[in-house]
């Protein structure tokens, strides 16, 4: 359970290490965590399937300083180098544990594709990617292509509601690729490396928590129960609940049920006490402090 802790932290020390990195160290130490801390409060709250605390993210960065241009640029970055992970480690897991081991018990189905947790893992998967290359060509090729594209497929006449947003996530497109081309390698393999860590870390507090009640598994699961836990949040990524909630315990159980002897309710609960709610509980503390000083003292000051 201490490694399930320590493994939380390193998580996000990564995280703090990555956004200092990306805002070129505008940040100090205490101000990095608040953001990070209300930023994984945000994304506890919303669903993953809204894309989580991602503009709230936005939001904090311009509220602490950084311009709204470099604000856009650093996180949608840092979205980008989550998908990173996600396009890279879901194969790699897949093809190197195999799917009888990842989906052992659940609802596979017949054929190649089959039906249950193995479909929609490849849908969500597949829905990412698409999603993550589109990303990146608006990031690095052709962003002014791709927002005039949005608006105007947003034009037609059942989607018009939404074209405001889509010229919104146009300019933003537009500006994030522009503070990024002027990067280089230097400002590519510390983000990638915090983002890999950072990941891996997530992932790993339920191999501890697992291992804390069954000491005598031994090691050798450790790759396949790892494996689970990256499909399991890829397809928690679709859920509509906030941060999966509900969700998340009842996938929990029926992946890794064939490990846990003790109760795997009560095992999805100590690993949501330890990965979930602490974000929930720092944030409510953190985010009336943080308003008072970031957003209603300003606006004090611009009144008097």
């Amino acid at each position: 359970m201490l490694l399930a802790v320590v493994s939380l932290f390193v998580r996000d020390f990564m995280y703090m290490l990555r956004i200092r990195h990306l805002t070129d160290g505008h940040l100090t130490w205490w101000r990095t965590f608040v953001v990070i801390m209300l930023w994984e409060f945000a994304s506890a709250l919303a669903p993953g399937i809204i894309g989580g605390g991602f503009f709230f993210a936005i939001w904090i960065l311009s509220r602490e300083g950084i311009d709204a241009g470099r604000s856009i640029t650093v996180i949608t970055f840092t979205s980008f180098l989550d998908g990173i992970f996600i396009a890279l480690m879901a194969p790699i897991v897949y093809f190197s544990v195999g799917r009888d081991e990842l989906f052992a018990g659940m609802n596979t189905g017949d054929g190649w594709l089959g039906t249950g947790f193995f479909f929609t893992f490849w849908i969500v998967y597949t829905i990412i990617v698409l999603y993550k290359l589109f990303v990146a060509y608006a990031l690095f090729v052709n962003p002014l292509f791709v927002k005039r594209a949005l608006v105007g497929i947003f034009s037609i006449k059942v989607l018009r509601r939404w074209r405001r947003s889509m010229v919104t996530t146009g300019d933003q497109l537009i500006i994030a690729a522009g503070g990024l081309k002027k990067r280089g390698w230097r400002y590519w393999w510390p983000a990638l490396l915090t983002t890999f860590l950072s990941w891996t870390a997530r992932y790993s507090i339920v191999n501890c928590i697992v291992h804390a009640f069954h000491p005598g598994m031994g090691f050798g699961n450790d790759l396949v129960i790892y494996g689970k836990q990256v499909i399991m949040g890829i397809i928690v990524l679709l859920m509509p609940t906030p941060g999966g909630s509900g969700i998340a315990e009842i996938i929990f159980r029926d992946f890794l049920g064939m490990y846990i002897t003790v109760g795997a309710d009560k095992l999805a609960l100590v690993w949501r006490l330890v990965s979930y709610y602490p974000y929930i509980a720092i944030g409510a503390f953190l985010l009336p402090r943080w308003v008072r000083h970031n957003v209603i003292a300003p606006i004090a000051r611009l009144v008097k």
